[in-house]
């Protein structure tokens, strides 16, 4: 049997690819929206991929399984285990669809695979136990496990309210959660842990870096799993406890995976363009991806929101941009397919075009117009605290713990939803625990029209000023 993880870093999102080398096919089980890098890995291997199978309706990216169906050379598996309004709109009537519930089998050349159904995450929510029968085996090597569970932790049961708002469906998902976890005890120690993300994915509060793990460490280790066992109140309450905020366009990707996502085909090459042509155009938002945060400050094309890669190119995307705006990307020509890739993965199909580093140098040479924004440190900003507002783009448990006298908290992946409660007639002070966080939305916050000034600084160096604007250091 072949297995492969194929990780995207920017979501910490994994696929697996799961191959039977004796008659070349392969499952492959939650891909992306961009399939032709998954052909290719297993056209490496001497295999193709003849099953595509999903653990749920996802919210964080748009899934693949709909590029696959447009092929038509594909058997597609979904779920038809949960309620009527978390079913596969779009696989209505496909004949290359096998719909499972608890319980189903289905196999890839020689590899046996079993749907178990775990609502909680969702309501649909499976997950696949693989056993190869080509090397004679009789139990599962492993279990792909979805947003179910997680290493470290299990999947978070509040996003079809918190993101999708579905009122009221957080708690009745957690007791159902708190339910499906009981498979793992019938579970052998030795089977391993594939799960659908890793540390840094908002699909959970506490997921472990380390890609694999099994179930018997699971059960002597996380934290998540072994409250299952607790009472249905106490697992409850512990585990909506502290869930991060999720990002807007979490709504949107459920809705589109579950309805149909516009098939993307082949992945698009945008054009270069000269900065004048970009700058002053209001139909257009310029994501700036640049390492250097305090270079930013310094100067950038006004208007353009601030997301550097790996990670924050997508936070600023998801959080910050509409659908149906044209994007233009400030990167290098190396960096362009990744930032494509990372786009349309999350539903951002319309990529106006790019320019460079050195085209952004000569339009500010040559008088451009440029927009900075003030960089200070915690002192510098303690010390004008009474004429600006302070704004923490800290998530609410951070904020909880300890933060500025009378600061407004809007987490950072929410501040466009609740940017209205920031008042325009002061400037605004923003800060996170580093910094990070902060720059993303001081330029967003730019771009609205607000006077911003920028914290880069390490929040352990906040102290108590002279009048009552702090928290008490601890």
């Amino acid at each position: 049997m072949f297995f492969r993880q194929i990780t995207d870093p920017a979501l910490s999102q994994y696929a697996y690819l799961i191959g039977c080398q004796r008659t070349g096919e392969a499952l492959l089980v939650d891909p992306e929206r961009d399939i032709d890098r998954y052909d290719r890995i297993a056209a490496d291997e001497g295999l193709r991929i003849t099953t595509v199978a999903e653990t749920h309706i996802h919210a964080d990216f748009l899934s693949g399984a709909r590029e696959y169906a447009a092929r038509g050379d594909v058997r597609l598996v979904l779920s038809a285990a949960g309620p009527a309004d978390w079913q596969y709109d779009w696989a209505v009537g496909l004949t290359a669809c096998l719909l499972v519930r608890d319980g189903d089998r289905f196999r890839v050349g020689n590899i046996d695979v079993e749907v178990r159904h775990t609502p909680g995450h969702t309501p649909e929510h499976i997950v696949f136990l693989v056993t190869d029968r080509g090397s004679d085996a009789d139990s599962p090597m492993g279990v792909a496990t979805g947003d179910f569970l997680f290493v470290g932790d299990v999947g978070r049961p509040d996003l079809l309210e918190a993101a999708a708002g579905v009122t009221g469906a957080m708690r009745p998902a957690a007791l159902d959660l708190q339910g499906s976890l009981r498979h793992v005890a019938a579970w052998p120690e030795f089977m391993q842990i594939w799960p659908g993300h890793g540390a840094g994915s908002a699909c959970g509060k506490a997921l472990g870096a380390v890609p694999t793990s099994t179930v018997g460490y699971e059960r002597r280790f996380n934290g998540a799993l072994a409250l299952s066992g607790e009472q249905p109140d106490a697992f409850v309450d512990a585990i909506l406890a502290g869930q991060p905020e999720p990002p807007p366009y979490f709504a949107r990707m459920k809705r589109l995976n579950r309805e149909g996502a516009p098939s993307l085909g082949i992945v698009p090459m945008p054009p270069r363009l000269s900065v004048a042509e970009v700058a002053g155009n209001p139909a257009l938002v310029v994501i700036d991806t640049r390492e250097d945060r305090a270079d930013f400050m310094t100067a950038h094309l006004p208007g353009s929101l601030y997301g550097p890669l790996p990670r924050h190119f997508t936070a600023t995307l998801g959080a910050y941009v509409d659908a149906d705006q044209s994007l233009v990307f400030l990167c290098e020509p190396h960096e362009l397919d990744e930032l494509v890739r990372q786009s349309v993965r999350i539903g951002f199909d319309k990529i106006h075009g790019w320019f460079t580093h050195a085209d952004f140098a000569d339009w500010r040479h040559e008088g451009g117009a440029i927009a900075t924004i003030d960089r200070i440190s915690f002192p510098e900003a303690a010390a004008a605290s009474k004429v600006s507002t302070w704004l923490d783009v800290r998530g609410a448990g951070e904020f909880a713990e300890r933060h500025v006298e009378g600061a407004l908290n809007i987490a950072q992946p929410r501040l466009a939803v609740d940017v209205e409660r920031i008042p325009r007639e002061r400037p605004v002070t923003v800060h996170c625990a580093t910094g990070g966080r902060a720059a993303l939305a001081s330029a967003y916050l730019q771009r609205l029209g607000y006077e911003v000034r920028y914290v880069d600084d390490d929040f352990a160096r906040w102290r108590q000023p002279a009048g009552p604007v702090g928290s008490t250091p601890r």
